[in-house]
């Protein structure tokens, strides 16, 4: 993806400090979540943590699981499962998308 292309959500470019203020989250528990691989935040050269507004909603998320009793085992469970997800409907939508266009332009059929 091209770095323009993105999301202004994508870009990894908030401080631990400043999504610290925003969450509500120790430093602590952020980079907790990093450990258990919950978050993946960027890391410049001198091992400074950015993250994005998405890397914020989800610490939102997980921090409302762990309110609830959710080990972060099972979060992570769920957060695969989602991604899986996410890939099988890509591939979907585009196998559809594949399947029009051939419809569409009668590719793949013998013409008479």
């Amino acid at each position: 993806m091209n770095h323009q292309d993105r999301s202004y959500k994508d870009k990894k470019v908030i401080s631990i400090g400043t999504v610290s203020e925003l969450t509500g989250l120790t430093l602590r528990q952020i980079r907790y979540y990093e450990e258990r691989k919950l978050i993946a935040p960027y890391r410049n050269e001198r091992g400074t943590r950015k993250y994005s507004f998405i890397d914020i909603e989800t610490l939102m998320d997980i921090a409302d699981k762990r309110e609830d009793g959710v080990q972060t085992t099972e979060i992570l469970k769920e957060m695969k499962l989602k991604e899986k997800q996410r890939e099988s409907d890509a591939e979907v939508r585009k196998k559809m998308l594949r399947g029009q266009l051939n419809a569409q332009f009668n590719i793949g059929r013998e013409r008479n």
